[in-house]
């Protein structure tokens, strides 16, 4: 909620230039204006009742609505001010602009924030292949030679090739660094747009509220519930879907990892599991949901509407789900090809695969979902407190 005071002071720092908007973000402001005169589409999604609770958009409001799109298209498919339209109201893609600047501006360390820009499908798919190489190289020359890659007798115990410790050491500094980096990133960026939007702390139901929103992908729905846009007019349920698949798939697969740490080091039973133990069935599911996700996301992708989004994103989000994709089948891979002279190949790949995922956690695709987190988050305090003088109510 922005006060006469806030609203004040944000134009005066506009005025002495100590605060300027990108071209993105004017863009941005531009169309919400437009859309505020408007309201045809209030009931769409948050952004739009949040959006009513403004009458002029600073940087920290525009980072704030942008990161809460979700971009489903539903907006863009209604508005009579769309291209061909002289006004060129293009919601989805204008927020996704910003979304794609907001994750460089809010990168830890600010250095690295211009990696967002060189994430890609090529990227990605030549750092699988390096280090998958480098693992293959670190298995021959620790003894072996060739054989160690084909053949060997493993036992069907990976452990054999690499030891648990030595996985430790490479996995643990990137999966902390990982955490610091998105922690440190979301923090400035929750700094940033809470006075803005308002100084009221998070409550229990505000947090239970943006859980469910999260956890339900509600915004993908399209605002009535018949599914948002794709390639056409034509509503769909498939993105939400598709969605919610590789959503859970990584949680569970991530949860695989977790209770496997546990069985290790509190139950002294280390890996490999059988099927039914827990670990296994997690990771098992968590794999097959995330392949079936991640497909569907490139085939959607493919055939995405040219009005929607970013193009310029594309190749990072491509990047990404590769990524995905690929950690999953070579997991899968991994897991059936296990009694097989193929073993040592296919954990050199998986690993290659996961190394790579984790690397560019911080600045790839990934940072969406914590941005958007932190968003739905503030939006669900905010729309609790009451609205400012002379604006409607959500």
């Amino acid at each position: 909620m922005q006060t006469l005071e806030a609203l004040t002071r944000d134009a005066q720092a506009l005025a002495n230039g100590e605060i300027v908007l990108s071209a993105p973000e004017t863009e941005v402001a531009r169309q919400m204006q437009i859309c505020n005169a408007c309201r045809y589409c209030e009931g769409f999604c948050a952004v739009f009742p949040a959006m009513t609770r403004r009458l002029e958009f600073g940087k920290a409001d525009i980072h704030f609505l942008a990161n809460l799109c979700h971009n489903c298209g539903a907006c863009l498919h209604a508005c009579q001010y769309a291209p061909p339209h002289e006004f060129a109201v293009n919601v989805p893609q204008a927020m996704a602009q910003v979304r794609g600047q907001t994750y460089a501006d809010y990168a830890w360390p600010p250095a690295l924030g211009q990696l967002y820009q060189r994430q890609g499908l090529t990227l990605s798919l030549a750092l699988v292949a390096a280090l998958t190489l480098f693992l293959v190289l670190g298995a021959v020359l620790q003894g072996g030679g060739l054989g160690a890659l084909w053949g060997a007798d493993l036992g069907g115990n990976f452990y054999h090739l690499f030891p648990h410790n030595l996985l430790v050491g490479l996995f643990a500094p990137v999966f902390l660094f990982v955490v610091l980096a998105l922690g440190m990133g979301v923090r400035r960026f929750w700094k940033n747009i809470k006075p803005v939007t308002s100084g009221v702390d998070v409550s229990a139901p505000a947090t239970a509220e943006a859980a469910d929103a999260v956890l339900r992908l509600k915004y993908l729905d399209g605002g009535h519930g018949d599914g948002c846009h794709n390639e056409d007019d034509a509503y769909t349920l498939s993105r939400r879907r598709f969605h919610h698949f590789t959503f859970y798939g990584f949680l569970l697969c991530f949860a695989a990892t977790s209770v496997a740490t546990l069985y290790h080091y509190l139950f002294d039973q280390p890996a490999p599991y059988e099927l039914p133990s827990l670990p296994k069935l997690l990771g098992v599911a968590g794999g097959m949901s995330l392949l079936v996700g991640t497909v569907g996301l490139w085939y959607l992708s493919l055939r995405r509407h040219p009005l929607h989004g970013d193009a310029a994103q594309k190749p990072m989000d491509r990047g990404f789900i590769a990524l995905l994709f690929l950690t999953s089948a070579s997991g899968l891979a991994l897991w059936l090809g296990r009694g097989t002279p193929a073993l040592a190949l296919l954990l050199c790949l998986h690993l290659g695969a996961v190394m790579a995922l984790f690397a560019t956690l911080p600045y790839g695709k990934f940072a969406h979902g914590i941005f958007r987190t932190a968003s739905l988050l503030r939006y669900a305090v905010e729309k609790r407190q009451p609205n400012p003088i002379g604006l409607s109510a959500d």
